[in-house]
């Protein structure tokens, strides 16, 4: 998220945001492969990405949202869209926390009603992804 929100913010390439972000190594340098994935991807599909958005948030422009919820909104549609093998609940979970540390009293509620709505036009039910998180087991349905 801090990535896409340099991007953003300073109007740099992709790859010099990746670059000088990883220059000073962060705390979770394991996580890299995956965050420069994600930068990519949102950067490269951020036109579907945003008519995503634009369509789950009924009365939101992109424009008028703040620019962290933006990012995460950008970076939760990806990973619903284009990430089946991290289950729909994680990629929530993950979105509002990080909406609630950096972003408004109200961004974590907003995040997670927005992306619950591209969840489901993207097809992405709780019981299918916990299936393919974890292979061929069975995975028993929520009562």
């Amino acid at each position: 998220m801090q990535m896409l929100f340099a991007i953003e913010a300073r109007g740099v390439a992709v790859e010099q945001v990746i670059r000088d972000f990883w220059r000073e190594p962060p705390g979770d340098a394991e996580g890299r492969p995956y965050a420069d994935e994600a930068v990519r991807g949102v950067r490269a599909d951020l036109g579907a990405t945003d008519a995503r958005l634009e369509a789950a948030s009924t009365n939101w422009r992109l424009e008028r949202m703040t620019r962290v919820d933006r990012n995460v909104l950008r970076l939760g549609a990806w990973e619903l869209a284009h990430r089946r093998d991290v289950p729909r609940a994680v990629i929530l979970d993950e979105a509002v926390e990080i909406a609630k540390r950096y972003g408004s009293e109200d961004s974590g509620a907003f995040v997670n009603g927005v992306l619950d709505r591209v969840a489901d036009d993207c097809g992405r039910t709780e019981g299918i992804d916990a299936r393919a998180a974890v292979g061929d087991v069975e995975v028993p349905e929520a009562s």
